[in-house]
């Protein structure tokens, strides 16, 4: 079922489906909620699965006029949605951006988390360097426009085998950035380079976490996600092998399983 909540940023359209305990998933710059489209149909049977098109993506129109988008006012989106679903308790999964997104959830909204997990994300904050190439990006979106912007990197994201096996599907995602907001876009990338780090969220968190990540992933390097696996003894752990940034679609059925069991486990 389709379904719309309005924010002070966002008419947010969300997919709500299945039965069970609420299982939120955040999708990440670049993406709208059907990058979700293979765990949205394996898990349907085993939870309630809410997933939102994050502003200025898929039906989820972008209405903010002062340029206040962020991390945080994102994460404030999905606090109200789950108001308006009279949601008290689920479990937040973020991919990349989305995980930040969780994250400032974590920080903000302790109370509704039984547990949360970060797919290909990270809770370290830019670096200079990160910085500098994300001030290029949103020049470049503003200059050539989103869709041009990446169709030369969402390639980079996946997997060298991956590349080879499933050239459609890497199509299929840069075809539907074709719609995205160009605005929107580069309010992400302003809010991705601002936001802080979060390092402190996942250790001293009370609740399971879940973190995967893959080891061709050159967004969230591999030894950045291993390295904040050890912050704290609540979180697991999954490493996709010869996986890069978006597991979701490279390892459907090994990813699948990972939710499926984190969930089961931690619900």
């Amino acid at each position: 079922m389709k379904k719309t909540v309005s924010t002070n940023s966002v008419s947010l359209q969300y997919t709500i489906t299945g039965k069970g305990f609420p299982i939120v998933l955040i999708h990440g710059f670049g993406e709208d909620s059907s990058v979700f489209s293979n765990q949205l149909s394996f898990l349907k049977d085993h939870c309630t699965l809410i997933i939102p098109d994050l502003a200025g993506t898929g039906n989820s129109v972008y209405t903010d006029k002062e340029n206040t988008l962020s991390i945080e006012s994102m994460a404030a989106d999905i606090q109200a949605l789950l108001a308006a679903e009279k949601i008290d308790s689920c479990i937040v999964l973020g991919h990349s951006m989305g995980g930040y997104i969780t994250l400032a959830f974590a920080e903000a909204y302790p109370q509704y988390l039984k547990a949360f997990g970060l797919i290909h994300s990270s809770a370290y904050a830019d670096n200079e360097e990160k910085k500098k190439n994300r001030s290029k990006s949103i020049e470049i979106i503003g200059e050539y426009g989103g869709y041009a912007f990446l169709k030369n990197t969402i390639p980079n994201l996946f997997g060298e085998d991956f590349k080879e096996e499933a050239p459609e599907i890497i199509a299929t995602q840069i075809e539907k950035s074709k719609s995205f907001s160009n605005k929107a876009l580069q309010q992400y990338t302003h809010a991705m380079m601002l936001r802080p780090d979060r390092s402190d969220v996942l250790k001293n968190t009370s609740v399971p976490v879940l973190m995967i990540g893959g080891t061709e992933d050159i967004a969230a390097p591999i030894d950045d996600v291993k390295a904040q696996s050890k912050l704290n003894d609540h979180i697991e752990l999954d490493i996709l092998e010869g996986v890069g940034h978006i597991g979701m679609l490279e390892a459907a059925d090994q990813v699948n399983r990972i939710l499926l069991h984190f969930i089961q486990q931690k619900q």
